[in-house]
């Protein structure tokens, strides 16, 4: 719902257009390049209605003038696209992943390091959804060969399930949301390696920081509730269970 509620929204407030796309987080989008290579769209490599591929450093629709990075900037690019897609096929064993730099005002440079995994196939009553990583990482240089990294992270999920059966009806489950992180450090770092490794090590501690984040509190708190609502075997079983389990305690306390 949400790309069509933001397509509804940018309809009726054509004007408001960039400020929408700008401050709601959206799935991202698969493309491909004009060499086949797949890529990621968000707001970091978009110019207008076109977007650009870091692969071949091209926008689609093709335009003139369109924002490229400077030559130092595309270098880094270039390296930093290898190197998570690496990372990418290491721990997600598939989807897409693309990462964008951008010069900053004064001193220092941003990236935007993407990650997508989508449901391909159906299995164990999983019908559909998608794991979107937005990272954007800004380094800022600092006396004595130091470099000050702020990054900013969003994980969005979206999980679709059916468990339905002849026997016990509509077994159908939705679930999505997203969480954001934000984490800063100050390390040694001067040259393109050492910002890649820097960021490399911080990215890959936050996900993994989210994603145990994800699977102890959320989906923890969801089986929770379930288990609260809906008892397996009934309520008299449930009874049943109570009263042996406090016939045992009341016997281990006498003895």
């Amino acid at each position: 719902r949400i790309e069509s509620s933001l397509e509804e929204l940018v309809d009726l407030v054509p004007d408001l257009t960039d400020d929408l796309l700008n401050t709601i987080d959206q799935p991202l989008q698969v493309a491909k390049d004009s060499m086949g290579n797949a890529y990621l769209n968000c707001d970091y490599n978009r110019d207008g209605d076109s977007y650009r591929s870091p692969w071949t450093n091209q926008y689609d629709p093709p335009i003139e003038d369109g924002v490229l990075p400077p030559a130092k900037l595309r270098t880094i690019e270039v390296a930093a696209n290898d190197l998570f897609n690496s990372y990418r096929e290491m721990y997600y064993e598939g989807g897409a992943s693309s990462v964008y730099f951008w010069e900053l005002d004064g001193a220092g440079f941003a990236a935007c390091i993407l990650f997508k995994k989508s449901v391909d196939t159906q299995k164990k009553g999983l019908t559909g959804g998608f794991w979107d990583a937005i990272h954007v990482v800004e380094v800022r240089p600092q006396a004595g060969g130091k470099a000050h990294y702020k990054l900013t992270s969003t994980i969005m999920l979206s999980l679709s399930t059916d468990h339905s059966t002849k026997s016990s009806g509509p077994g159908a489950l939705k679930l999505s949301g997203s969480m954001t992180r934000q984490s800063e450090e100050t390390h040694p770092g001067t040259k393109d390696d050492d910002h890649l490794k820097n960021i490399g090590r911080m990215l890959e501690e936050m996900e993994n920081r989210m994603r145990d984040s994800l699977q102890t509190v959320y989906f923890g708190r969801t089986k929770t509730t379930v288990n609260a609502i809906y008892k397996i075997g009934g309520a008299s079983t449930e009874k049943m269970k109570q009263e042996l389990a406090q016939a045992l305690q009341a016997q281990l306390g006498g003895k």
